[in-house]
């Protein structure tokens, strides 16, 4: 077992969790969040650092506001800090709820920083969604990879990207340039009811602007940062930056925010649910057990997957 994987939807209490976790085996964690890498983006991204303690973390505070992280640096920025983690002999959980983030590291996908090809893009222009998806096919079997993710296809514009990018690593880039290695990951899910999962969002919400998380906003736009920058980061920086801005209401905000956060909650259930579908295996234990009781179950999990861990003696 090279890795342990966490996750679950947002107010499942996972910082808590892996913290907890990495005490018991002494492991430090690797953060899957697309937002905890800004710096100062603190309150609107429940970094809640105090959490962790002593336990060391990576991946959060690595990137300016206003700049536009991706997939490929954070394959990149992970297996950094993973062979940094492993080559100190301690074991790696890796915790948080950006499905995408997750799944590229527990799959392995081979992904290339790949520039925009105009003319290629003029080429394709025009082609029907049909005839982009069987092209995008053939061009994923002479590589050996998979349409793993049916999001490439749902647009003729994704599907073209998708073209771009097969096209790229085929004719430019050598596969040892951007290969992945495979991970061995006994993976985790906390599993929290809805009603409750709800009222956690809402009480959170609360807690964090009573924090001072519109103040945060209005730091950052006082930096220069552009409010079109923090509204591309959704949620809590949309909504919020809204309001300072003058285009909602307190009520407008609160309301639309707290809603679209439920519906953020939905999707990345869906997403962890879809994982499952095409081939990872997720363990889910209760959120709401005690939490000697959750890392006892957790335990138990990496026990029957033959972990070559040592345990201390119960």
């Amino acid at each position: 077992m090279d890795l342990i994987t966490l996750l679950g939807p947002t107010a499942s209490g996972k910082t808590g969790f892996a913290v907890a976790l990495a005490r018991r085996l002494d492991a430090e964690i690797i953060s899957a969040d697309s937002r905890q890498v800004y710096r100062r983006m603190d309150l609107g991204t429940g970094k809640d650092m105090e959490e962790y303690g002593e336990v060391p973390v990576h991946l959060v505070d690595i990137a300016e506001p206003g700049t536009k992280y991706n997939l490929y640096r954070y394959q990149q920025d992970f297996l950094e800090a993973y062979n940094n983690i492993r080559a100190r002999e301690k074991k790696v959980i890796l915790c948080g709820g950006t499905g995408l983030y997750l799944e590229s590291v527990v799959r392995g996908y081979q992904i290339s920083e790949v520039p925009k090809n105009e003319r290629l893009r003029a080429e394709l222009e025009g082609r029907s969604l049909e005839d982009l998806t069987e092209m995008l096919r053939t061009l994923k079997a002479r590589s050996g990879t998979a349409m793993h993710n049916t999001t490439d296809v749902d647009t003729a514009k994704r599907a073209i990207r998708a073209i771009e990018i097969e096209t790229y690593n085929l004719e430019q880039d050598p596969l040892g340039r951007r290969a992945f290695p495979p991970l061995t990951s006994v993976n985790l899910g906390l599993d929290i009811p809805r009603d409750l999962r709800r009222q956690r969002i809402t009480m959170r919400l609360k807690a964090r602007l009573e924090a001072g998380m519109l103040d945060e906003i209005r730091s950052l736009l006082a930096e220069g940062i552009p409010p079109e920058d923090l509204i591309y980061y959704g949620l809590e920086y949309k909504y919020l930056t809204l309001h300072v801005i003058g285009q909602l209401t307190y009520d407008e905000m609160f309301t639309q925010l707290e809603t679209a956060i439920h519906q953020f909650a939905k999707r990345q259930m869906t997403w962890f649910r879809g994982m499952e579908r095409r081939g990872t295996p997720i363990a889910w234990i209760d959120a709401t057990l005690p939490m000697e009781e959750k890392v006892e179950k957790a335990i138990e999990v990496i026990r029957q997957h033959r972990t070559a861990c040592r345990f201390p003696d119960e």
